[in-house]
């Protein structure tokens, strides 16, 4: 499998950065994504991801860790981090850049371990893939969370996408929900596969959330349609 992320983000640690990563969905055109970003400090961060780290405590989980940022800064603060990546790019660069503990592996395969705060950013409901396996999702995180832990995800609702002037029904209707995504990357000539990633507005997150046992708040809006939850055992 091309290892897109992992391959872009070597390079920029190696000071080999020469271009940004190129992104295209199936319902918009395609983008950039700066390396330079990927390597942000807490100052440089968004503020939905500020108030994300601001809340952390005791035993945390990085899911989806990327450069390792988010690890970096609560490392500073004495938090002991466990970050995850299914990237092996992303996990070296990890290493590299001071994480003190950092595995290559998928979120549905950890086993036998517990955290107190467990973070999903960057729209961290897209590791959900799609609508039909949130729930699937959600039950692995609520076995890794202590009684009294917390997760703290972030995510977009993406009805401003859309033309005004469709039917109503279709932005919540679950058989075809507007907030299901195919991703492609490119970097350098190569390209990744397209893969599912799916951004979830607030009603049907707390809907799902409330299906799976889980209490729903938000603990933060941001400027862009974008929202920080915090989740806890009901």
């Amino acid at each position: 499998m091309t290892d897109i992320i992992g391959t872009a983000l070597l390079d920029y640690y190696h000071g080999k950065y020469t271009e940004d990563i190129l992104t295209e969905t199936n319902i918009t055109e395609e983008d950039v994504m700066p390396l330079p970003y990927l390597f942000r400090s807490y100052a440089e961060m968004p503020q939905v991801e500020q108030k994300a780290l601001d809340l952390s405590y005791g035993k945390t989980l990085d899911v989806g860790c990327g450069a390792g940022s988010h690890s970096l800064h609560l490392q500073e603060q004495e938090l002991k981090v466990t970050a995850i990546d299914t990237s092996k790019g992303a996990v070296e660069v990890c290493k590299l850049r001071g994480v003190d503990y950092v595995e290559q592996i998928d979120l549905l395969e950890l086993e036998n371990k517990k955290f107190d705060t467990i973070l999903l950013l960057m729209n961290g409901t897209g590791i959900f893939q799609k609508l039909e396996f949130v729930s699937k999702y959600l039950q692995k995180l609520k076995s890794l969370l202590t009684s009294k832990g917390q997760i703290l995800i972030d995510s977009s609702d993406l009805k401003y996408l859309w033309d005004a002037a469709e039917d109503e029904g279709v932005f919540h209707s679950e058989a075809n929900y507007y907030g299901e995504l195919e991703f492609v990357m490119k970097y350098k000539g190569e390209e990744s596969a397209p893969f599912s990633w799916i951004y979830l507005d607030e009603t049907l997150f707390k809907k799902k959330c409330h299906e799976n046992e889980f209490n729903f708040e938000i603990v933060h809006r941001g400027n862009h349609h974008d929202y920080l939850a915090k989740l806890t055992n009901e």
